[in-house]
């Protein structure tokens, strides 16, 4: 066959789906139809109130799956480690210090009727102050390490969870329990103004996210080399980790702790994307993460018929994931 025909001809199935762009149309494609599996399936009474209701809860979960999506594929960059996570810097030990304190000196009632902006936003400032503070205090001076601030993370995330703990011994039992109910993550029908919040701080962390997309890609080759072609790696680290925790910190605030979930999307989305270059990989980590948490609220609807919760299921399966993963890299 001629060459200019030969250029003409139909590439092969194979080759077409090798292309990213086509695997990212067919996340796109399978995130519509679960959201409208899930808007207009088994609807009790009324449509319209039935769709808009659960329009709220699909909005909560494309807001968590960019934000904790998005982190953690960063988070793996700067620290060219795959199965670490942003939580292990303690963000979910913080998240449950501060509700631990807040009902601790000032009672279950005080914790259920606070106003729900006013606790988002100090759960919020609280969580991105810290890490910011720690971001900059171990990265940001002679010290320089990556590592050591992992290190006094783990460290750190260790001690708040001790110290909740030792609060939480002391508690009412009522209050205890409604303290353990907030700790775990919910999806459905968040509230309206602390989503739109939410939605609107995530977004501002994407946008500032887009221009570093292609320095993310030096920073995959490793720090000397990145260093060697250009990249101010300190300021450009400290940003990167400025926005890991803005997005890490509002998805927690508004829907609670996560742990595993980062850790599934993002990784699904390296074996899935096709290439290496984070323009495919960060809305591939986007996409898979909404169609985990659709399909797995449409297993616990139809399937379990709300026979358990969504965070209890992503982290069961986060923790076979992790345990998967250090196997596999233990075999090596």
């Amino acid at each position: 066959m001629p060459a200019d025909l030969a250029a003409l001809a139909p590439a092969p199935p194979l080759a077409v789906w090798r292309r990213p762009a086509v695997r990212l149309g067919a996340l796109a494609i399978a995130v519509v139809a679960l959201v409208a599996v899930y808007l207009f399936t088994d609807v009790p009474g009324s449509l319209a109130f039935a769709v808009r209701i659960r329009i709220l809860t699909v909005a909560a979960m494309a807001v968590v799956a960019v934000a904790v999506g998005v982190s953690t594929v960063v988070f793996h960059t700067i620290t060219q480690n795959r199965i670490l996570t942003p939580s292990i810097m303690g963000f979910d030990a913080f998240y449950a210090l501060i509700s631990t304190i807040i009902v601790f000196f000032f009672g279950s009632a005080s914790f259920l009727h606070a106003d729900e902006l006013t606790l988002w936003l100090t759960q919020l400032v609280v969580m991105v102050a810290f890490s910011v503070f720690l971001f900059t205090w171990m990265f940001g001076g002679k010290r320089r390490s990556i590592h050591l601030m992992l290190l006094v993370g783990i460290v750190l995330g260790t001690f708040f969870r001790s110290f909740t703990e030792w609060m939480q011994r002391m508690l009412d039992p009522l209050d205890f329990q409604i303290l353990s109910d907030a700790m775990f993550a919910s999806l459905t029908r968040p509230d309206p103004t602390l989503l739109l919040f939410t939605a609107l701080l995530v977004a501002a962390a994407c946008a500032a996210l887009v221009p570093l997309v292609p320095t993310l890609d030096v920073l995959t080759l490793g720090e000397p080399a990145a260093v060697g072609l250009g990249v101010s790696h300190r300021r450009v680290v400290l940003a990167l980790f400025t926005i890991v925790s803005i997005m890490i910190a509002a998805s927690t605030a508004l829907v609670g702790p996560i742990l595993f979930f980062g850790l599934i999307v993002a990784n699904l989305a390296y074996s899935y994307a096709g290439s290496f270059r984070h323009a495919w990989t960060l809305p591939a980590a986007a996409l898979i993460g909404l169609v985990c948490l659709l399909g797995a609220q449409l297993v616990l609807e139809q399937l379990l018929s709300f026979g358990g919760s969504l965070s209890m299921v992503i982290e069961f399966a986060g923790g076979l994931f992790f345990l998967f993963l250090v196997l596999r890299k233990g075999a090596r």
